[in-house]
This record gives structure tokens, sequence and C-alpha cells, in this order.
């Protein structure tokens, strides 16, 4: 079955069945439904390597994330998805599991289906992987991170800037004995530490002993782990925050099974305000963040660097948002 047969049923020209395919969103959408009917009627697949080949344009992007076990990567790849579907893309999805050699082995094997663009998590990657990108001339745009350097896109949110105001916050809330405990230790995470310490530095309150950094995936189980090994680590701690929102969910948990009351003897808080985080017992005060802006923010950058446009502004600050809750 080929092109030609399905624009003969239709009765419309094959460069319209073409462009249906590869942008439909340049076709009336009744003349679209025509032909996707036509085309699933007569079991027609579209080419995609001929259609390639012919205009120039592979129609893929490529989308390196570290994870999907964490649905801020996942509500990422929802806003990238409602952008560039409509648009005829096809996603090219690559899982580095927060290694940066998975990472540049990525790039290098997308490279080599000629994808139109690149939307990659972070702005600290290999040196090897920052050269890969540069030689191919492919547009590519940064998530999650705020890229600082000439030349580089993104999209995403002042990550140390918001682990210093979530520390504020447990000091404006009388806390004196702040803990910080992260797992995984991506640049993200690391950045949260960050903003952690200056807050505590500049309040005179800052002691390394009360930092627990583990290399460990994030879980809600971890969570209540290290929350036992910071309380024998420093007993006196009075304020938890966690890198991540899951882990705060584990330690919460466990406060709870273990008769420690939150916030009296400890307050909690987290990061990402993912699903549940609300509804834990206390409600758990946390820092919002907008993943699925993020990846539509992102997809619509791209599409502008592809077309060989200037976006108004290299660097997307989508911000984020200090959520209060009974934790602390």
């Amino acid at each position: 079955m080929t092109l030609e047969d399905v624009a003969r049923s239709v009765g419309v020209s094959s460069i319209t069945v073409s462009r249906a395919f590869r942008r439909p969103d340049k076709v009336a959408p009744e003349v679209r439904e025509r032909i996707q009917k036509a085309a699933a009627a007569m079991g027609y697949v579209s080419n995609r390597v001929a259609s390639s080949l012919a205009s120039a344009h592979s129609m893929i992007i490529s989308v390196i994330v570290p994870s999907l076990g964490n649905s801020v990567f996942v509500d990422t790849l929802r806003g990238i998805e409602k952008v560039l579907h409509p648009k005829g893309y096809q996603i090219l999805l690559g899982i580095s599991d927060y290694s940066p050699h998975e990472e540049e082995e990525l790039v290098r094997a997308h490279l080599a289906f000629n994808p139109d663009g690149i939307l990659i998590t972070g702005v600290t990657y290999r040196e090897t992987t920052r050269r890969l990108l540069e030689k191919e001339r492919v547009p590519v745009v940064r998530m999650l991170e705020l890229a600082d350097w000439e030349g580089a896109y993104s999209v995403g949110f002042a990550q140390e800037a918001a682990g210093r105001a979530m520390t504020e916050h447990l000091i404006e809330r009388g806390r004196r004995r702040i803990a910080y405990v992260a797992s995984q230790l991506d640049s993200r995470t690391l950045a949260r530490g960050r903003g952690y310490r200056d807050a505590l530095v500049k309040a005179g309150l800052y002691d390394s002993q009360r930092e627990l950094l583990v290399p460990d995936p994030s879980s809600v189980a971890l969570g209540g782990i290290l929350l036992e090994r910071l309380l024998k680590q420093a007993p006196d701690v009075d304020a938890v925050f966690f890198c991540n929102d899951d882990l705060a969910q584990g330690a919460l948990l466990t406060a709870l099974r273990l008769g420690i009351e939150v916030p009296t003897r400890v307050a909690v808080a987290g990061f990402n305000d993912l699903t549940g985080s609300a509804q834990m017992l206390p409600p758990l005060t946390t820092v919002r963040t907008p993943r699925e802006e993020i990846g539509t923010a992102a997809a619509r950058m791209l599409l502008t660097l592809m077309r060989g446009e200037h976006p108004p502004s290299p660097c997307v600050d989508v911000g984020y948002e200090l959520v209060v809750r009974e934790s602390t």
C-alpha cells in the first residue's frame, strides 16, 4: 500500500497526504481526519526514512532524561509531547540512569538518527558530550536547569535559590539545627544543597554533621532509612530538608511508625511537590516545580531554533513556589 493509493482514496494530492503525516498542523483538521481514517483502513504506514531523505528533515527529536522512575521527568516529557506531537515530530527517548558515560553514549547513538533537535536534562555533562553536541550543530535546549554561557539555550529554574528559600523558611520557623538529606547526587540535588549551605552559613548555623548525602537512587523506602541514620548521626536536629519529596514522604511514614512528632520534635520538608505529598500525615511542606511547563517551554524554544530563528531569550526561568504545609 502506497501513499498514492491513500491519496486516490481520499481524493487529494499525494503531497497533501505526505504533509498530513509529516506536518499535521499544516493540513485542515477535516482533511487530516479523512486521510488518517483511510490510511488506517488500508493498512498504510508512512515511510519515515524516505520522507526524511526527501525533505532533509528526520522529524525526530532526541530527548534524554536521567530516569522515568521519578515523576519529575515523566511530567516534563508530558509537556514535550503536547507540543511536538501536533507538529508531527516523533520522540527518540534515551534514559541515562544518571550516568555521564551513558548520557554520552546516548547522544552519540541519537545523533546517528539525524534528529532535528535535542532536548537534554541539565547543563552539566562530560566534555566529550559537549563537543559532540557542538560539532553536529543540532539545535539543543537544556531542561530543568539554567545555562549561563553564551550560545546555550535552557528552560528551568534556579535550583540553588530554591534550596536557599526552603532553608530560610525553616530558619524563619525558629529551627536552628537543620539537616540536609540527599540521594542520587545529580547536579540539581547538589545545587539545592549549596543553597541550603549558603543560607545556614549566612545565619551562622551551619554544621557539616547535619548533612547526609548518599549516591543511592531516591525512593520512599530510602527516605525512612536515612531519617533513622540521620537521627543517630545528629540526634539534636530539629528540621530536615530532603532533596526530593519521595525521601521526605518515607521520612514522614517512618516518623509516624517510631512515634516521632512532626513538626513538634522535628520539621520535615521536601522538594518537587510530588503526588501524595499533600496527603501525607502531616501534609508535606515542599517546593513546587513546574515540570510540565518546563517541557512545553523547552519544546517551543527548540521549534523556534529549528526554524532558524532566535527565541526572545536564550534562558527562560519559569520559577518555583514554596508550598508551606503542616510538616514545618
